[in-house]
């Protein structure tokens, strides 16, 4: 029992601690506000998708590729969204709060915090699963916030909202490096040491400067006490993690695939999900509550979900 605590806490104990880092070094001024931003920038833009890019020019597609966790996640998470959607967030007084609470419950940090859970239990070995489930979700997840947050407006999803989806995809740096790292790698396109090497120095800047900048943005100032925060708190640190694991149990995931479906659905709620409830018009202070309370638990709730699946012999 405690090689398997001891297991967890290996995972989750060091992002903690740079994480605090992070909120002591803002409290210090050895941080600030804008190193917070433009590190922020600076990991979504350059670093992270240079080490996505990376280690998925070097990855033999062809064999190994994750179908089946990818399948079942994209099923899952679009079945719970709709529960949420539909059933769950209807019961909210304030419409403002409704697309909020949904995108906050389903919507992970998967680009730093389940990246770096991820490397910190499997090792790099599990960077091209976790790439390919990151690229796949990550387009998931953007399309069904602006249906979310469109939606409990009393809008349809119209041509402005479908552009705004679309723009999104396009856009983003990830999703970009993942498709023309696997576009490489499966044109058996060389390219050159040199740059290989120095993409590789701006991929270990990734996880360090992601997940300060992290903590330096947690503000706990953004707590507020209402129901919508509890409710998408808890779904997101463990009723959708439990759910979605128990249903990757079910069909058969075991291992470093069942513990990537984990850890990055019990990351917490992304950080993107508080400009879109702004730039959209729905209650932006509520994302951010969630964000800084997901921020803070799902390092508890983390620990005691890969414990257990350890004791149960399922990674």
């Amino acid at each position: 029992m405690w090689a398997d605590f001891n297991f967890a806490l290996l995972i989750t104990a060091p992002i903690f601690f740079i994480l605090a880092l992070g909120v002591l070094f803002k409290r210090i001024g050895l941080v600030t506000e804008d190193f917070a931003r433009i590190g922020s920038d600076l990991v979504f833009k350059v670093t992270l998708p240079c080490l996505l890019f990376v280690k998925l020019v070097k990855t033999d597609f062809l064999n190994g590729l994750p179908v089946a966790l990818i399948v079942y996640a994209l099923l899952a998470t679009v079945l719970l969204f709709l529960v949420l959607d539909r059933l769950i967030a209807p019961q909210l007084h304030t419409s403002q709060d409704r697309g909020v609470f949904v995108q906050g419950a389903f919507r992970s940090n998967m680009g730093i915090i389940g990246l770096a859970y991820c490397l910190s239990a499997f090792g790099e070995g599990v960077v091209t699963a976790a790439s390919i489930y990151l690229a796949f979700m990550t387009t998931l997840f953007n399309v069904l916030a602006v249906i979310t947050l469109t939606r409990h407006r009393g809008q349809a999803v119209g041509e402005k909202s479908v552009r705004y989806i679309l723009q999104g995809i396009v856009k983003n740096p990830l999703i970009l490096a993942i498709v023309a790292g696997v576009f490489i790698s499966l044109a058996n396109v060389h390219i050159p040491d040199i740059l290989l090497n120095t993409g590789s120095y701006f991929a270990q800047m990734t996880l360090p400067l992601a997940l300060l900048c992290a903590g330096a943005t947690i503000r706990l100032q953004e707590f507020q006490t209402s129901r919508p925060l509890y409710w998408a708190v808890s779904a997101k640190l463990l009723i959708i993690p439990l759910l979605i694991t128990a249903g990757g149990v079910v069909v058969g995931l075991r291992g470093e695939t069942l513990g990537v479906l984990y850890l990055m659905c019990a990351a917490p709620t992304a950080a993107a999900s508080y400009p879109m409830a702004q730039a959209m018009n729905a209650n932006h202070h509520l994302a951010a509550a969630i964000i800084a309370a997901t921020s803070i638990g799902s390092l508890l709730s983390t620990t005691l979900g890969i414990f257990l699946l350890r004791q149960l012999g399922l990674i």
